[in-house]
């Protein structure tokens, strides 16, 4: 039986794990991180958990201990492939779970990141999304030679105005180019092809549309190359930290993934994201969901003890951008059952390594969820939309715009 209010579980992939001592574990395949089986073998371990989706991390730059620069170590992975066209060779064999890789805004036309994930959704039969991304900072921007950026780099002095506008430009832009996507989403009608052989009509042209869009960044005619998908609009996800990343989402998102350290800092970050909300016309409420690490015990080990040894490989004590939750399935859903009771929808999962922290979870983690009805006993959506509880009938504004004119 479904719960009153579903508590939805994600899991982000990256790699061998999140920890950086992962690739090192016993059971880790580091041979095989550029292969289809992997990350095949991997969505099957995510639906074994009945996860709604799985998250494929994706940058421009390769992984670094430094998150705001490039590092010289060669003893943590380095390199990946890319989200997307990962997404598109696992969709014919993962059905039911939705796929959704990283993709970053910054530097990267929407007409093309449109197409893609419009693509995406036609291959996966509907259970496509996009977890959006901005790129700061000069490195990054060093390696298309189009613009400059800021170097961005802590200590940082949020109250600096000429800091606080570059990120607000970098958001901006970001949602600007949700927008276009959006729009381009939504520029072939549902019925736009016609394939009618007698006639010799395959398509009517009066049911494709320019968006014409037309911001600060860039100008978008379309309308897209893509047929409209079959959830018209895929689910678009992002990663916040900080306000502007709140408002970001606010603005642009269907589900906002927050990095709580601890159950007060839960409290304090979703108050902040219900505030970012209200500030918006928003018609349909975005779910929060706390994004987190986790090292579980294992039938030899306990949680705790594995990571620290994992620190132990790596040289010192990992720290990561949201909180590392260790300890037995029970001791998580305790802590998860309490972040639903404040309000949040949902958890995206972090394992620390790969495959064991992910068959930890679908052995014991999600069936303790599945137990106390906070989460789902079966997929039974057929779209990635139905399956997180977001509408989906999603009319093309361009067909609603032109009944309405007529």
């Amino acid at each position: 039986m479904s719960p009153a209010r579903p508590f939805r579980l994600a899991i982000g992939l990256d790699g061998a794990g999140w920890h950086p001592a992962a690739w090192r574990e016993a059971s880790a395949r580091p041979d095989d991180l550029l292969s289809a089986g992997y990350w095949r073998d991997l969505v099957r371990g995510a639906q074994d958990a009945l996860a709604e989706l799985v998250t494929i991390e994706d940058s421009f730059a390769p992984q670094s201990a430094d998150p705001w620069h490039p590092d010289d170590r060669t003893d943590q992975v380095r390199g990946r492939l890319d989200a997307a066209l990962v997404a598109a060779r696992l969709a014919p064999v993962a059905r039911g779970i939705g796929l959704v890789p990283t993709v970053t805004l910054t530097h990267t036309e929407p007409f093309h990141v449109s197409k893609a994930i419009a693509t995406l959704d036609h291959t996966s039969r509907g259970f496509a999304g996009v977890q959006v991304r901005v790129s700061g900072g000069a490195y990054q921007a060093g390696l298309f030679g189009r613009r400059d950026l800021p170097d961005f780099a802590p200590p940082f002095d949020l109250t600096d105005p000429a800091l606080v506008a570059a990120i607000q430009d970098l958001f901006d832009e970001g949602a600007d180019a949700v927008e276009a996507i959006r729009r381009l989403w939504d520029s072939w009608e549902d019925d736009a092809e016609i394939r009618d052989a007698a006639t010799g009509r395959f398509v009517d042209r009066d049911k494709l549309h320019t968006v014409d869009f037309v911001g600060r960044w860039f100008s978008v005619r379309g309308p897209s190359i893509t047929p409209r998908s079959p959830q018209g609009q895929p689910v678009v996800v992002s990663l916040a930290h900080q306000p502007i990343p709140y408002a970001f989402a606010a603005r642009a998102s269907d589900v906002v993934l927050v990095t709580p350290f601890d159950d007060a800092d839960a409290a304090r970050i979703l108050r902040e994201v219900r505030d970012a909300e209200r500030a918006v016309d928003r018609a349909v409420p975005l779910q929060v969901w706390a994004d987190v690490v986790v090292v579980l015990d294992s039938p030899t080990e306990s949680g705790a003890a594995r990571l620290a040894r994992l620190d132990d490989v790596a040289g010192g004590t990992w720290s990561t951008d949201t909180g590392i939750v260790a300890g037995s399935a029970t001791d998580l859903a305790d802590r998860f059952a309490h972040w639903h009771d404040l309000g949040y929808d949902g958890v995206r999962l972090r394992p620390a390594t790969l495959p064991d922290d992910l068959a930890l979870i679908a052995a014991d983690l999600a069936p303790e969820l599945r137990h106390r009805g906070l989460t789902r006993t079966a997929y039974d959506a057929d779209s990635l939309r139905g399956l997180l509880g977001l509408p989906t009938d999603v009319p093309s504004r361009y067909a609603t715009a032109a009944t309405t004119h007529a």
